[in-house]
């Protein structure tokens, strides 16, 4: 009896299952060398483009999607399941969705987790994205890994070929692209409490919820100014330190930041930089960047820490990295840290200066929590009183 019990609720739970595919509608994925790939429509109905990039993490779906550095990208999650634990509004590290497509393989709307606000439909519904699921993820990221980094389309509205490719054609190219404005707050505010003891300036570039939660809680009180304000308007307020978030796009066409971080330096103001940051320091300090074929972006990168010799293990989201070379050249900088799969450069600092910089996400929302130690050196350099055994 229970063998037949259970094969009775098995089989609900397919037809159930098959009864739910049927309505959903087609929906097709295209790319830029002209792979198209055919599924089913999730989020609302119509079409999105952008670069199309993957994302390595086995949880944490929420805050990828609301993170700002992915802002003009398509994401491919390679883990298979996404919405099994629905979504939850304090998960998020921005205001909405910040990706402009999501593709993934399966797409779960019941969800199993009691805290969540709703479902991942329902949550892709509200902020207007569009998605695409029951595609062969694992040849989609393969094929990003072998290509590199393309524009695509995806479309549940028009089911067309020819007519998506010429849409796509006109999708600009990341690089040389600038998107940090985009993604930047339009109005000063303020976060933390204000009786705390360290006043730091947020450059915002298109920063994470969870970066100025981290700072606050090693008592920052803080000033985010859109990424566009001029250095003379941030020193009026009179930060004892000055942070450059992360953010998307070309950093290199960011002039006004990295103008920013030049004046900052000149007046020895400690600086510390997180992934878009960290390459506008660099560039300050006349280094290169460059385009990668496919980027870093999940949660399991190895990276060295070459001052004190101990791994940690990282989270990243970066589709540009600081050239290798172009430090060699430099003596004024020293590398940092370095990914243990590529041998990328992943931190940096600037010598007989008080900046710092790392390509990777300290705070980890989501991610492992092993770089957290970064914020606590930021405060170790406005106030080396404040190192503690």
């Amino acid at each position: 009896m229970p063998f037949l019990l259970n094969t009775y609720y098995l089989f609900i739970f397919e037809l159930k299952f098959i009864q739910i595919s049927i309505l959903m509608e087609s929906a097709i994925l295209l790319l830029d060398d002209g792979s198209v790939y055919y599924g089913k429509a999730a989020g609302i109905k119509g079409v999105a483009t952008g670069e199309i990039c993957f994302n390595t993490g086995m949880t944490g779906y929420q805050e990828v999607f609301t993170d700002p550095s992915y802002f003009g990208q398509i994401m491919v999650t390679t883990n298979v399941h996404i919405g099994n634990y629905g979504a939850k509004n304090d998960d998020a590290q921005s205001e909405n969705v910040k990706i402009n497509g999501l593709v993934c393989r399966n797409f779960n709307e019941k969800f199993s987790r009691h805290l969540a606000d709703s479902s991942i439909q329902e949550y892709l519904e509200l902020n207007n994205t569009v998605a695409i699921c029951d595609v062969d993820t694992r040849a989609i990221v393969k094929k990003i890994r072998t290509k590199g980094a393309m524009n695509a389309i995806i479309s549940s509205d028009i089911l067309d070929v020819e007519e998506l490719k010429k849409m796509l054609s006109k999708v600009p190219n990341m690089d040389g692209l600038e998107l940090a404005s985009q993604v930047s707050t339009k109005a000063e505010y303020y976060f933390g409490d204000p009786h705390n003891e360290i006043k730091v300036a947020v450059m915002d570039f298109g920063v994470k919820k969870s970066i100025l939660e981290c700072m606050v809680k090693e008592g920052f009180y803080l000033k985010v100014f859109p990424g566009e304000t001029d250095f003379e308007e941030v020193k009026k307020w009179g930060p004892e330190g000055i942070f450059l978030s992360n953010g998307p796009g070309d950093p290199a066409s960011m002039q006004y930041a990295i103008n920013l971080a030049k004046q900052a330096l000149s007046q020895d103001i400690p600086l510390f930089g997180i992934c878009l940051g960290h390459q506008i320091l660099a560039l300050a300090m006349g280094l290169k960047t460059y385009k990668m074929k496919h980027g870093h972006r999940g949660l399991n990168h190895p990276v060295i820490n070459k001052l004190t010799g101990k791994c940690e293990i990282t989270s990243q989201n970066h589709g540009f990295g600081v050239e290798y070379e172009s430090i060699k050249s430099n003596p004024e900088i020293e590398i940092t840290h370095v990914n243990l799969n590529d041998d990328t450069v992943e931190g940096i600092k600037v010598k007989n200066k008080k900046a710092f910089s790392v390509q990777y996400h300290p705070e980890a929302s989501p991610g492992p929590h092993d770089a957290r130690y970064l914020f606590t050196e930021f405060k170790n350099l406005i106030q080396p009183q404040a190192i503690t055994n």
